[in-house]
Formats: C-alpha cells, structure tokens, sequence
C-alpha cells in the first residue's frame, strides 16, 4: 500500500515537544500548530494562501496536516519524534 507508506512519510513532519506550544502537535519543530493549519484550511483557505502567509512551511506540511488528523479520526497511535 503505497499511500500508507506516504502518510506516514507526511507523519514523520509533525513533532510533539512538551515544552513548545504546551505539548501541542507542531510542524516540524517550528511553532505552527497542526490545529492552526486545519483551522486555516477549514476556514477556506487553499494551501497556496497558508504558504504565502507562513513562507517556512512547505506543501508536504499541509499535507502532514492532513494525514494527522485523518490519523486522529482513525484512532491511530501517532509516535513522538
């Protein structure tokens, strides 16, 4: 199943650090919430919009965003990095 293999690619981007953004799941280490960029894209933003207004995230983020909560709504043990 090659889409597995690429969603946990996308998972391997989402960090979990207790003492950044009290513990909540962050894009690779940086202080943008996973939460802040659903929220975004719930919101109607495209992905095009998110990246001019955090130019240090990157597409594969967006996605990694994605594959998260899809994780999360599966019931799936996600691992700290």
């Amino acid at each position: 199943m090659r889409y597995v293999q690429r969603m946990n690619e996308f998972l391997k981007r989402i960090t979990l650090e207790e003492g950044k953004m009290h513990g909540r799941p962050c894009i690779r280490g940086l202080r943008i919430r996973v939460q802040d960029v659903l929220e975004m894209l719930a919101s109607g933003m495209t992905a095009e919009d998110i990246l001019i207004e955090f130019p240090d995230l990157q597409a594969d983020d967006i996605r990694a965003t994605l594959a998260y909560a899809a994780a999360q709504v599966a019931g799936t043990a996600i691992v700290a990095a």
